[in-house]
């Protein structure tokens, strides 16, 4: 009886290993604002679902590393849902305060840029399997705004404010 119960745990898990599973991959980080705390980065990933039915994402966790050090994280909950037998694009923002940077004076050197590893963590529901996480790592350079830029970011949100009154 016990070596028939071992033959079921072994065929059933053997095949929810084989099922086919969503895939996603980091398709470009950009600069998206520039205020006077903060900078915005926006992560574009892309989900493919194989499946004929929506699979609801769980939660989005992020890391963003620069200089071997994180400099922040944080989780977007219930981002929402994959598209069924579709690919569905996901912006995940990404808020680095001004004085994080400013702590990474060595690797700005000349160039005004940031080399960093961004790590995602998808967490999607599957049907049977129960939660999955789709682990993505992304490394490239940030390239940082000039004061002017700054100026920039600020003006345009008093002008975005006095436009909302």
């Amino acid at each position: 009886m016990a070596d028939l119960i071992d033959k079921a745990k072994n065929f059933v898990s053997e095949k929810v290993m084989n099922v086919e599973k969503p895939e996603a991959s980091i398709t470009d980080v950009d600069l998206k604002k520039v205020s006077m705390d903060s900078i915005s980065y926006h992560a574009n990933v892309s989900v493919k679902n194989p499946y004929s039915v929506p699979v609801p994402i769980m939660q989005i966790s992020y890391t963003l590393k620069c200089a071997n050090r994180e400099i922040v994280s944080g989780t977007i909950p219930d981002p929402g849902n994959i598209k069924a037998n579709d690919t569905t694009m996901l912006d995940v923002p990404v808020k680095v305060p001004h004085s994080v940077l400013l702590s990474l004076a060595k690797d700005i050197g000349a160039d005004w840029d940031i080399d960093y590893t961004l790590e995602l963590g998808l967490t999607i529901d599957l049907p049977v399997i129960g939660n999955f996480t789709i682990p993505l790592s992304h490394n490239g350079v940030i390239k940082l705004p000039s004061i002017s830029d700054l100026w920039k970011g600020g003006k345009e949100e008093e002008k975005e404010e006095r436009k909302e009154i």
